[in-house]
């Protein structure tokens, strides 16, 4: 029997015993067609699902009623699982600690952290003048700042060097768009000061400025950089404006808090400006200028600036320059290149300094002494396939660092590394109430062959016992954008997958950066079908070698990796079972081509800009909503946020319209739409946790799992 039979007879034999849904509640809405032309370079493309952006008010009864319809559907479809989704949540809940403390961390005369509370959605932050957190003080309680929203996140939470003021941005529509206020922590009141769409913000040393970046309100580029007088309601100096399309704007200040910096990035270019943070006025300078292709950033520490640049160095090295003049004459090697190793990043404190690198798709971290010049060590990793890096570490002069370390079968863990024994300490490791035993589950690296002959790193997981001659069931995902690395981290909630037979693993597709800059440049702009082919080609190969087989092969991404999963399936769909695209980039041509919505001038450099023929005749090669045809498709779960800033509610919904239009199959297409969230979904960790027990259960009944 067919799933979709199965389904349907279900819900039939559910209607007939008095249980639930109605079969006309079975059928799909289906979105009028409006036809939309757009010329361009010589072709004519038919649009009929664009009025869904066209209309874009969020209010629009038309649209709501569609998604709202198309929600009601979803319901339907998952209701006869209900039961499953229920279990798995309480699965979930069961392996939190429900009230809980974050490890603290120093800053100045104070030790900061947080605390959960059973039955609340959000963290309590907190500080306290011991490390054991007696006698703390409250300094924001989030559940009661968002008790009148149905969405609330914290942004900034960055206090003045004197410990008396905090600096903290809220969102309160998961549109991303932050505004900054600033708290008296000896009173507890709230200063005048008010400043919308705050993206980053730095203290000046003596707290009586706070220098701001702000996005614009229609592009959300962040191109303005403010000097604001601390506690005035709207005494904001503009200090610089970046005019560059394809450049964003952020600030920071370094550890020892003696310069900040100024930073104007783009995909392929960066430039810095710094200005020493005890002179707040003063003039900006430049470290070196932009150009296409230089990548660096800035640092400082012990009167020297320290720069990781990919300047003859593809791998990224880092260079020290004077602070009479920094500028790429007097630059001179610190770490030097090594091909074999990316350098992801350098942390600076008192004597001491900590390179976060990557080797062989691993992270490690290696710790310097810069007094001793002692050969530098990296800190121990215990196992094949894993994930590390640098914790909370706000504290310049300190004798030791934190750094996290999980793996996809060990617990989420902060350890404390002492510069002078070379020692790690445990602090904490995520406790899981109901109960487990790491020596129960298996995880390993596998390499995938891809078509041209490239090996591809999955990083996998399974419950020992777990058959591996093809017939387990299988969750594959993967992002392959920007050479974010998605690295191998632990999960109490996919523990419910691992129990019930289903193999977890991530592809580590190019367009990351797991196997160094190459990685990312092999899968992007005019290389980025790679990113595709390695995906159904790391599918393929674990269907070939017993891991899986395609019809209990479920895949998943979101973002830019819903944009793979609508990819991939219009390339392969006879690889895939069923697919969960999450907040899916699938409308590249028509995003792309709309310089006034959010992201798409930045993301020129990323993809392309369909403005120019070449890019437009390589982009439309992959672009999932244009290449949607009369073939059988995966059943699909696509899920889009009412609020989301960087990729529209309409592009996924645009995408499910016209799936159920041309695929000649019957599987379904089911279109899931939270109403009152952004990209990154519920902020609420109950919530949250909600939706991943939804997105597990049709994962597993999509393979016969119903218990």
């Amino acid at each position: 029997m067919s799933k979709m039979i199965y389904v349907l007879s279900l819900a039939l034999i559910i209607l007939m015993t008095g249980g639930g849904v109605a079969q006309t509640d079975m059928k799909a809405p289906t979105a009028k067609k409006v036809p939309k032309i757009l010329k361009i370079h010589g072709y004519e493309i038919t649009d009929n699902y664009g009025w869904l952006r066209d209309r874009n008010d969020k209010k629009d009864p038309e649209v709501i009623k569609y998604l709202e319809d198309n929600n009601a559907y979803t319901e339907g479809y998952m209701k006869p699982h209900q039961g499953l989704v229920d279990t798995l949540y309480k699965e979930m809940i069961g392996r939190i600690k429900e009230t809980d403390l974050s490890v603290p961390y120093k800053l100045g005369d104070y030790w900061y952290f947080t605390r959960v509370e059973k039955g609340k959605q959000y963290p309590i932050y907190l500080r306290s003048k011991s490390n054991d957190g007696a006698d703390a003080e409250v300094l924001l309680d989030q559940n009661e700042l968002a008790k009148d929203y149905k969405f609330f996140a914290i942004g900034d939470f960055d206090v003045s060097d004197d410990g008396n003021l905090l600096a903290f941005s809220t969102d309160t529509t998961g549109y991303r768009q932050y505004t900054l206020q600033i708290k008296d922590l000896r009173t507890g009141k709230m200063l005048p000061d008010k400043i919308e769409r705050v993206t980053s913000s730095a203290w000046s040393n003596d707290g009586k400025y706070l220098f701001v970046v702000q996005e614009d309100a229609v592009s959300k580029r962040s191109d303005k950089f403010w000097r604001h007088t601390v506690g005035t309601a709207d005494q904001n100096d503009l200090v610089f404006e970046e005019k560059d399309l394809l450049f964003n704007l952020g600030v920071g200040r370094s550890r020892d808090r003696k310069m900040l910096f100024m930073a104007s990035y783009a995909k392929t270019s960066r430039e810095y400006r710094y200005l020493a943070a005890d002179n707040p006025t003063g003039e900006w300078k430049t470290i070196s200028p932009r150009r296409e292709g230089h990548e660096y950033s800035a640092d400082f520490n012990a009167g020297e600036f320290f720069i990781v640049t990919n300047k003859d160095a593809e791998n990224f090295k880092v260079v020290r320059a004077p602070l009479a003049d920094p500028s790429e004459k007097n630059w001179k090697d610190f770490v030097a290149h090594n091909p074999a190793i990316k350098i992801d990043g350098i942390d600076f404190f008192k004597g001491y300094a900590v390179l976060s690198e990557r080797e062989n798709g691993l992270e490690y971290l290696k710790v310097m002494d810069l007094r001793t010049k002692t050969a530098p060590v990296r800190i121990p990793t215990p196992e094949e396939v894993y994930t590390m890096g640098m914790g909370a570490n706000p504290e310049y002069d300190t004798a030791s660092i934190r750094y996290t370390y999980s793996s996809m079968i060990t617990q989420n863990s902060t350890y404390e590394y002492d510069f002078k024994t070379g020692q790690s300490n445990l602090l904490k490791k995520q406790e899981i109430p109901s109960g487990y035993d790491k020596t129960q589950y298996e995880t390993k690296r596998l390499w995938a062959v891809a078509r041209d002959g490239v090996k591809v790193p999955i990083s996998i997981v399974w419950k020992k016992g777990v058959k591996l001659d093809g017939s387990a069931p299988m969750l594959l995902y993967a992002y392959g954008s920007y050479g974010i690395s998605m690295d191998a981290s632990f999960s109490t909630a996919r523990l419910s997958l691992l129990d019930r037979g289903m193999i977890y693993a991530i592809a580590h597709i190019r367009g990351g950066a797991e196997l160094g800059e190459k990685w990312r440049q092999d899968g992007r702009m005019f290389k980025k079908l790679n990113t595709f082919y390695d995906f159904i080609d790391s599918a393929k190969w674990l269907v070939a070698n017993k891991y899986t087989s395609s019809d209990r092969l479920v895949i998943q991404g979101g973002s830019a990796g819903g944009l793979l999963m609508g990819g991939v399936v219009n390339m392969s769909p006879e690889t895939f079972h069923a697919v969960i695209a999450q907040v899916p980039f699938v409308d590249v041509m028509n995003t792309m081509l709309d310089e006034t919505l959010p992201l798409t001038t930045e993301e020129w450099v990323e993809w392309g800009n369909p403005n120019e023929k070449k890019a437009w005749d390589y982009m439309v090669q992959y672009s999932p909503y244009d290449n949607v045809k009369a073939q059988k498709y995966p059943n699909m779960l696509i899920e889009v946020s009412l609020n989301d800033s960087q990729v529209p509610y309409w592009e996924g919904a645009k995408f499910a319209a016209k799936l159920r239009e041309m695929k000649t199959d019957d599987n379904v297409i089911l279109l899931k739409t939270n109403m009152g969230a952004g990209h990154g979904g519920s902020s609420g960790r109950y919530d949250r946790l909600k939706e991943v027990a939804f997105d597990y259960a049709y994962a597993l009944t999509q393979v016969g799992i119903d218990k």
